[in-house]
């Protein structure tokens, strides 16, 4: 389950109506992850990916420490359905990025592993990523804190300092 649900539910909770401001910090937020987005979708075509397959590659590259890739776990992480996910790595698998094995402990179990060839392209696509967001990514980070500040500051309250007394 995502993150993001159990904010959405907080924020309802904090008591006051949304403001044109918080509307286009949103719509600015989501315009900067749609450029961002975009660009690496260019990025994957221009290596030959489809954006999909791109990202299945990363997932299963950057996967948390200890996560089995499973086709459970990729498609868990890519928001599919599991036949949806098990059709990318059939795709990546007839391209030589990917191998399916079985699970050593459960058989029924496929494991995906990134192939040589598999980590030359990511890493190619990645790299050029990375680099881009190096570069523009100060427009994310301007529009997330745009998306925060509201919240920052209703936690920030005057509070009274024990070291002084208060004048009565």
């Amino acid at each position: 389950m995502c993150y993001c649900i159990a904010i959405r539910y907080n924020l309802g909770r904090m008591g006051r109506g949304i403001r044109d401001a918080d509307y286009r910090a949103l719509a600015e937020l989501r315009y900067q992850i749609r450029c961002f987005l975009s660009s690496a979708d260019q990025a994957a075509r221009e290596a030959g990916l489809e954006q999909q397959q791109y990202q299945l590659l990363l997932a299963l590259r950057g996967l948390p420490e200890g996560r089995a890739a499973t086709i459970r776990t990729l498609a868990e992480r890519l928001l599919l359905q599991h036949h949806s996910t098990v059709e990318l790595v059939d795709r990546l698998a007839a391209h030589g990025y990917v191998r399916r094995t079985r699970g050593s402990k459960d058989h029924r179990q496929v494991i995906v592993r990134l192939l040589p060839r598999g980590k030359r392209l990511l890493e190619r696509v990645a790299r050029e990523r990375l680099g881009e967001l190096r570069t523009v990514g100060q427009g994310l980070v301007g529009a997330l804190r745009g998306v925060l500040a509201d919240r920052r500051a209703e936690k920030r309250r005057p509070t009274t300092r024990p070291d002084r007394k208060q004048d009565l």
